[in-house]
């Protein structure tokens, strides 16, 4: 077998008996190689792998650039090229790893959308009461809302979590780690009303620890939330594509934009890191932005020449 198309099939061995990559990983991986050697030996001339230099890794990565492939794509290209390259000195094949010390491009911070004020009074006006099944949606969502809960943390929700007289509920997030949130008067009058006329109108309840239990008495799944916040999107006319995340990063922006200290953002979302809850102040600065540029008579005019 001429050049070197012999190596991708000892590069997929090696990933698959000594890297322990999956199936998928590995396929991908693959795939990019042989991109890469194609590149190698149709525009660099390079047949054999101890003659490929860093200056031909980076015109590689250059080339995808060129092609406007996303930073996320090369990143996982560049995994996979690093991989090959010590793939081949652990084998021999080159002297040395010439793609150690290329640093992955930078990812683009891609800032979560949110829905307005007004989309999410639209969402709750379509919620009714009418029956325990609906009660409990309109609960959810409003408590979703309300505390800016992450789907988990809804879903596994518990009676005992529950202190309403005082206000707040106790939650267990990332890493079993509490935290205390507080409820607004709205959440707190529908959750006393579906746990004593809702919830005790279903049939053997099996899951009787939990808050929020489907019409089969089990406890309500992350993919049941998804499927009813989704449904009742659509009734409210939300043209946004909408996820119970979107609910938790419009509770963080809502109270941002009302002058709320990050800090305190921070503590009522349970990140561990501020600097995971800054991404809001970009959203909240853009937001700015278009209100202003929308507002202010000449923001949006340009200069004629």
């Amino acid at each position: 077998m001429n050049g070197m198309e012999h190596l991708s099939s000892e590069y997929r061995m090696y990933l698959t008996t000594e890297a322990g990559l999956s199936e998928n990983t590995c396929s991908s991986y693959v795939m990019d190689i042989d991109q890469y050697i194609e590149f190698l030996e149709k525009y660099r001339n390079i047949t054999d792998p101890d003659f490929i230099t860093i200056d031909d890794v980076r015109s590689y990565l250059q080339s995808l650039k060129r092609k406007n492939i996303a930073s996320s794509s090369q990143s996982r290209k560049l995994s996979a090229l690093k991989s090959f390259h010590k793939f081949l000195t652990l084998e021999h094949y080159a002297s040395k790893n010439v793609a150690k010390l290329i640093q992955n491009p930078k990812q683009e911070k891609h800032l979560p959308q949110v829905l307005s004020i007004e989309e999410v009074e639209n969402l709750l006006n379509v919620l009714t009461e009418d029956n325990p099944i609906e009660l409990r949606n309109k609960t959810m969502i409003e408590l979703a809302y309300s505390s800016g809960l992450r789907v988990s943390e809804l879903v596994n929700l518990k009676l005992k979590d529950l202190h309403l007289e005082s206000g707040f509920i106790q939650i267990f997030g990332k890493g079993s780690k509490e935290r205390i949130v507080p409820v607004g008067e709205v959440a707190i009058d529908l959750l006393n009303k579906y746990i004593s006329t809702g919830r005790v109108a279903y049939q053997n309840i099996k899951s009787k620890d939990y808050v929020f239990i489907t019409r089969r008495g089990t406890n309500m799944t992350r993919q049941n939330f998804f499927d009813i916040i989704r449904q009742k999107a659509a009734l409210a006319g939300i043209e946004k594509e909408i996820s119970p995340h979107k609910l938790r990063h419009s509770f963080a922006t809502h109270l941002l934009e009302r002058g709320i200290d990050l800090r305190l953002i921070q503590e009522l979302l349970g990140h561990e890191s501020i600097s995971t809850t800054e991404i809001y102040t970009h959203i909240n600065n853009q937001r700015l932005k278009e209100v202003y540029i929308n507002a202010h008579p000449r923001a949006g005019k340009k200069i004629e020449k």
